[in-house]
């Protein structure tokens, strides 16, 4: 039976989809009304020393002399990072190898749970370190990408924009053999979302509540599509590439107009440092240089995925 309730215990991968939610929700009706400078008006915060001496000696120099760089991916996070036989695996991971071979060191990974939000990820992974025990990484992975928040985490350089992420439905061929499904179906036909994320969200809220009866909610977009392949539903919503990952025989995907969504597509890019800024340079080239010569693109089709183009 689908799960309709809300569990008590979330797993990390559903706090990173609703890190992610939050922040296009948050910042996306503010998109449209930035100033030509969006930090014009933000009052520089104080760049604390780090609480630990575990960042010392992670500038570039250091990283080639000791011949590696350390990338905080998300853990059990399919198609992007995750563990398949026990090996490491994903389009985050892949990506991360590609920046670290172009600057010529080692990509070794820390697996990190997913805060309570993404400022909670930057303080833990990027520049402070874990509160018991761990180190920070070099440069994180699946950072979405804003101006406007850039502007308030000023101890963190966002760099490396690499890909976008949408929000999809995915939806069975035998269902709707005429026409793709959008939300105002879901009043007369079920939807499985992932629980809290921002397809949840929305479809909880489109036209006051009234699809609430349709909406079946899985702990993940793995189970979500799982559940749309056996026909315990007629559909799925999330992101795109979580539905492209778990496409089967019979089932299409479509990105259609969400009305009333602030924001339905967002950056992602990576992550490091404020002090680092000629490790971002190389980064940022690397990314640059790949997404150029379909490299990036080139991984994102071995996983069966579109690559949408980031804003850059």
């Amino acid at each position: 039976m689908p799960q309709q309730t809300r569990p008590a215990i979330r797993r990390p991968l559903i706090r990173a989809a609703l890190r992610c939610a939050i922040l296009a929700l948050a910042l996306g009706a503010a998109t449209g009304a930035q100033a030509t400078d969006p930090c014009a008006d933000w009052v520089p915060q104080a760049k604390p020393q780090n609480a630990s001496r575990d960042i010392v000696g992670q500038d570039i120099d250091q990283i080639l002399d000791r011949g590696f760089m350390t990338f905080a991916v998300y853990a059990d996070y399919p198609p992007y990072s995750w563990r398949e036989d026990g090996a490491l695996r994903g389009v985050d991971v892949e990506i991360a190898r590609l920046i670290a071979e172009d600057i010529g060191v080692e990509a070794r990974f820390t697996e990190v749970a997913a805060g309570e939000n993404l400022e909670a990820d930057l303080r833990f992974n990027i520049w402070q370190g874990p509160l018991i025990g761990g180190k920070v990484s070099n440069v994180m992975m699946r950072v979405p990408y804003d101006s406007a928040f850039k502007c308030r985490v000023d101890q963190v350089e966002f760099t490396g924009q690499y890909a976008a992420e949408t929000i999809a439905i995915a939806y069975s061929e035998a269902a709707y053999p005429d026409e793709k499904p959008v939300p105002a179906y879901f009043r007369f036909d079920t939807v499985a979302v992932e629980n809290d994320s921002i397809s949840d969200f929305y479809l909880s809220g489109f036209a006051g509540g009234q699809l609430a009866a349709g909406i079946r909610r899985y702990p993940d977009m793995v189970a979500a599509m799982d559940a749309l392949a056996r026909g315990e539903v007629m559909a799925a919503m999330g992101p795109l590439g979580q539905l492209e990952h778990g496409l089967r025989d019979g089932i299409g995907v479509h990105t259609p107009p969400l009305a009333g969504l602030a924001r339905s597509r967002w950056t992602l890019g990576t992550a490091l440092h404020f002090r680092y800024k000629p490790l971002g340079y190389m980064v940022d080239d690397a990314v640059r240089y790949a997404l150029e010569d379909g490299r990036i693109a080139a991984i994102y089709e071995s996983y069966g995925l579109t690559l949408l183009a980031p804003e850059r």
